[in-house]
């Protein structure tokens, strides 16, 4: 029996709004256009930088014309936007008890490697993970459950539970049959109601013992 707890990234295990929003008005200023507040672009996060570029663009006067140039200079924005992100309090504490206790502990995140890298550097995070499927691993990303199933899999878990912050999470831990524990801290767009989940938490020092509660096979 191997145990395994995977976690979403942004607004899970890291506070990166105010780093992904400066990304976002870098990229509007180099237009000429005016920034937007760091609430309105949080409602772009979770389903990877095309679908963010897509809303960044229906929002504002970007030209989708020039998507393409778009994304490579949002991208260069986004990889070098590390230093306002921030570990959640209490993360580290619970991925090392988990750690102890013999549990594997993966990643998997739509955010795309390139930038994904540059953070997770940043803030000396990847050494904690057996496994990092990120947003640009597979050709689908979450909510398809095909990520998550990856990474459980990498790490060879028959146990396992599902850590994130949105409704997207909610769903890829349905869709992969895995018990989610629901971090309500986050980034996030619909009440904690609306959003499936077997247990919730909001510090982290509840999440070993959590973990253990939900462990079922996978």
């Amino acid at each position: 029996m191997t145990r395994g707890v995977v976690f979403d990234l942004d607004g899970t295990l890291i506070d990166s709004l105010p780093d992904i929003a400066a990304a976002a008005n870098a990229l509007l200023a180099d237009q000429g256009l005016p920034s937007l507040p760091q609430t309105q672009i949080g409602g772009f996060v979770g389903m990877g930088e095309r679908v963010f570029l897509d809303r960044l663009i229906a929002a504002t006067d970007l030209a989708a014309a020039d998507y393409d140039t778009l994304m490579i200079a949002f991208i260069a924005h986004y990889k070098s936007s590390t230093g306002l992100t921030t570990v959640f309090p209490g993360a580290v504490d619970a991925v090392k008890v988990l750690k102890a206790e013999g549990i594997n502990l993966g990643i998997c995140t739509n955010k795309p490697g390139v930038p994904l890298a540059a953070v997770l550097e940043a803030l000396d995070l990847a050494k904690w993970f057996d496994v990092i499927v990120a947003g640009d691993t597979l050709p689908v990303r979450k909510p398809d459950p095909e990520p998550l199933r990856l990474a459980f899999e990498k790490m060879g878990a028959t146990e396992g539970v599902y850590v994130g912050d949105s409704d997207v999470d909610a769903e890829t831990a349905q869709r992969a049959d895995v018990p989610f524990a629901f971090f309500t801290e986050g980034i996030r767009t619909k009440s904690v109601d609306e959003i499936p989940h077997d247990r919730t938490f909001n510090q982290f020092a509840e999440l070993p013992a959590l973990c253990k509660e939900l462990m079922r096979p996978i």
